[in-house]
């Protein structure tokens, strides 16, 4: 008769890091469908199809848990930017690459868009406190940064431009469009989500950023 013996301590680990990925997948959904205030902790245990214990377990309660898919949010956005390898590209080319990389992630997870408005619906209050995200933004801007004054160096691109205001004008041409495509579409009576509309959305982006950096 053989002893059971329990998991080693690499498997309890394995273990831990595939419920919390699970939870934090489930709730990532759960948010991005009701928002924080609509969310239930009862719905994301039966997404996860885990005991709702573990959920309190791993991250307290929903405040921190809502933190905790925030922070998994904008890891993956940051992830994916640093894979595009901008400092290899010419200035012109990486600041396009970036306003592409952009709308397209926006529109492949438009739940990154509503938890995005979820949160500034109570202030940010839960990125405020967390020193994760802003560890992860940081090296954006410094990018950004470098990419504009190479620009400026070799003469293509202006100088005096701040790489905040710049990476939030990319962003906000992109969020704000998709963001509000119903309203919009039925304000202008256009259908601002069909391919073509999309398309000419990104052109028009390339076309106001880059003719904002570029010298004349």
């Amino acid at each position: 008769m053989t002893r059971e013996t329990a998991p080693a301590p690499e498997e309890r680990l394995r273990d831990a890091d595939r419920s919390q990925h699970t939870i934090l997948a489930a709730a990532r959904d759960e948010f991005a469908e009701f928002g924080l205030g609509g969310a239930r902790m009862d719905r994301i245990a039966t997404r996860a199809g885990l005991n709702k214990r573990l959920i309190y377990y791993y991250f307290e309660d929903k405040e921190k848990l809502f933190e905790a898919v925030l922070e998994q949010a904008y890891r993956h956005i940051r992830e994916a930017e640093r894979a595009l390898h901008l400092l290899d590209l010419k200035p012109a080319d990486a600041v396009r690459r970036l306003v592409e990389f952009t709308w397209n992630y926006y529109l492949d997870h438009p739940e990154f868009l509503t938890l995005l408005n979820s949160a500034n619906l109570h202030k940010a209050r839960h990125l405020q406190g967390s020193q994760r995200v802003r560890e992860m933004n940081s090296p954006l801007i410094a990018m950004l940064g470098e990419i504009l004054e190479r620009g400026r160096k070799e003469g293509s691109f202006r100088g005096g431009i701040d790489p905040v205001q710049l990476y939030v004008s990319i962003a906000g041409l992109a969020y704000f469009y998709l963001s509000n495509s119903f309203t919009l579409s039925s304000i202008f009576g256009r259908d601002l989500l069909s391919a073509k509309a999309r398309s000419e959305r990104l052109s028009h982006m390339c076309d106001v950023i880059l003719g904002y950096v570029l010298r004349n």
